[in-house]
C-alpha cells in the first residue's frame, strides 16, 4: 500500500461532534476523525459526478475500489500538529509523534511536559509500563510519586504529543462555544425558546494567533495512490469537514503529499524495547529476589492504540486484545504468545451518516492511548507481520480510522527519574 500524508489547515471553525447532542450543547472532539475525512472525499467525488454513484461503481470504478472493495482505502485520523512561527513543522524533523500512552503519569500539582512555555513550571511526564511489569515480577506494588516534589501523580492529561529539538510538546486544539438560535422554517425568522450552542475547534491558536494544522494520512492501493493524491491536490479548498457547513463552518485547506510506501520496519523497535525491559529488570534487583526469573528467550513488544478501536471477540464487544485475537489480526499462529499486561479504558461513540441521513449505531470503543504488552519466543514470526499490522490496524471499521496502532511507542522508555 501507499501512504498519502495529509496536512489540513483550518480556515474556519470546525464543528465535529462525538454524537448528535441530546441537550442544548454539542461536544466536539479534539481531532478530525478519519470517517469525517472519508465522507468529505466521497461526497466531493459524487458531487463532481452529479451524484451518479452507479457511473463510478460499475465495472470496478475508482469509487468502488476506494470505498466499497474488500481492501478499501484507510482514512486515518488527523491529529493536531506542531506549529512554530506560524509554519507547520515538518514531520521528518519530529523524533516522536502520536498519542500519549495511558501508562504515562504526571504531577498532580504541576502536570505537563517540562519544556512547555505555560506558567507555572511543569514537573514533567514519565511512563510506568516497564516499571509496573518489573514490580509485579518482584512482588511489589507500584505507586510512584512525583520525582520533582514528591507529591502525588495522576494520569497525564495529554492526548497528543511530539518530540522536536529534544523537547517534548503537548498538541491540542482549542475550543470555543458558538451560540445559535433556532429558525422557524415557515416564517424564516428566529424561533422562540430555541437556543443552542455548538462547541467548535478554533481555526487559530489563542497565543500568537498561529493557524491550526492537523496531520493525517490515507493508505491506499498503489494503482490508485497517484490519482487520489491529484484529486485532492487539485481541490485543496473544496472540502468541508464536520457539521454546520452551510453556516460557514468546516472550511479547510488540504495539502496531499506525494505517495510513499506504507511499509514499516519494527525489528529495531522490538530489540530496543526488549533490551529496555531486561535492563530495568536488573535494576530492580536492589529490592531483592524476584518471584520468578525473567525468561531470556522471550521478546517483548507493545501495541499502543493511536485511535479508538472497535474490538470484538466471540461476537461480543471487548476492550482487551487477547492472544487469540492478535493472532487472528496478524493471520499467524504462535502458541508461545502471551499477553503480559493491558491498560485500557472504554467509551461509547455514535455519529451521523450523511449519506443515509441516519444516526450511526452506538459502539463500545476502546479509547486511544490504551496499551497491550505481549511476549513471545518466536520472534521471527512477528518481525514482519507486526509492521503490516501497524499499517492495517486492528478491529472493525479500520477504513474509517478506527484501530490505528503503533508498535513499541518510544515514550515507554521515559522512566520516572528521567521525567521530561
Amino acid at each position: 500500500m501507499q501512504r498519502i500524508e495529509l496536512q489540513i489547515k483550518a480556515l474556519s471553525a470546525l464543528a465535529i461532534a462525538r454524537q448528535k447532542a441530546g441537550g442544548s450543547i454539542g461536544e466536539a472532539v479534539e481531532y478530525i476523525p478519519g470517517t469525517v475525512i472519508r465522507g468529505a472525499v466521497a461526497a466531493q467525488i459524487l458531487d463532481l459526478s452529479n451524484g451518479r454513484a452507479t457511473d463510478l461503481t460499475e465495472n470496478g470504478g475508482d469509487f468502488q475500489a476506494l470505498f466499497l472493495s474488500e481492501n478499501p482505502a484507510i482514512f486515518q485520523n488527523a491529529y493536531p500538529a506542531l506549529v512554530s512561527d506560524g509554519e507547520l513543522v515538518s514531520k521528518d524533523t519530529l523524533e516522536e509523534n502520536g498519542v500519549l500512552p495511558a501508562t504515562a503519569l504526571s504531577s498532580k500539582n504541576k502536570p505537563g511536559f517540562k519544556s512547555e512555555e505555560d506558567e507555572p513550571e511543569k514537573n514533567g511526564v514519565f511512563d510506568t509500563l516497564i516499571d509496573r511489569f518489573c514490580a509485579e515480577g518482584y512482588g511489589y506494588p507500584y505507586d510512584p510519586n512525583c520525582p520533582e516534589d514528591g507529591g502525588r501523580v495522576d494520569a497525564a492529561s495529554i492526548s497528543f504529543y511530539c518530540k522536536f529539538d529534544d523537547e517534548y510538546h503537548s498538541l491540542k486544539a482549542n475550543k470555543r462555544l458558538l451560540t445559535r438560535v433556532g429558525i422557524n422554517r415557515r416564517r424564516a425568522t428566529s424561533e422562540e425558546e430555541i437556543l443552542y450552542s455548538l462547541e467548535v475547534l478554533n481555526e487559530s491558536h489563542e497565543k500568537k494567533q498561529n493557524p491550526v494544522y492537523y496531520r493525517g494520512a490515507i493508505l491506499v492501493q498503489e494503482h490508485l495512490a497517484e490519482s487520489l493524491r491529484d484529486f485532492i491536490q487539485e481541490r485543496p479548498q473544496n472540502f468541508r469537514l464536520g457539521g454546520s457547513t452551510s453556516r460557514g463552518l468546516g472550511k479547510v485547506e488540504i495539502t496531499a503529499k506525494q505517495p510513499v510506501s506504507a511499509k514499516i520496519d519494527v525489528e529495531q523497535k522490538l530489540t530496543k524495547f526488549t533490551n529496555s525491559i531486561e535492563d530495568r529488570w536488573q535494576k530492580w534487583e536492589i529490592f531483592g529476589v524476584p518471584l520468578k526469573e525473567l525468561p531470556g528467550d522471550r521478546t517483548y513488544f507493545t501495541l499502543d492504540l493511536q485511535s479508538d478501536a472497535i474490538l470484538t471477540e466471540n461476537w461480543r464487544r471487548t476492550t482487551v486484545i487477547s492472544e487469540k485475537m492478535l493472532q487472528q489480526f496478524a493471520k499467524v499462529e504462535d502458541p508461545s504468545l502471551k499477553l503480559e499486561a493491558a491498560y485500557t479504558s472504554y467509551d461509547y461513540l455514535s455519529g451521523w451518516n450523511a449519506a443515509w441521513g441516519l444516526m450511526k449505531d452506538v459502539e463500545l470503543i476502546t479509547n486511544k492511548g490504551s496499551v497491550y504488552l505481549f511476549s513471545t519466543t518466536q520472534r521471527e514470526i512477528w518481525d514482519n507481520v507486526l509492521g503490516e499490522l501497524e499499517v492495517r490496524g486492528v478491529g472493525d471499521r479500520t477504513c474509517e480510522g478506527f484501530g490505528q496502532i503503533q508498535i513499541c511507542n518510544q515514550f515507554h522508555n521515559v522512566f520516572r527519574e528521567e521525567a521530561v
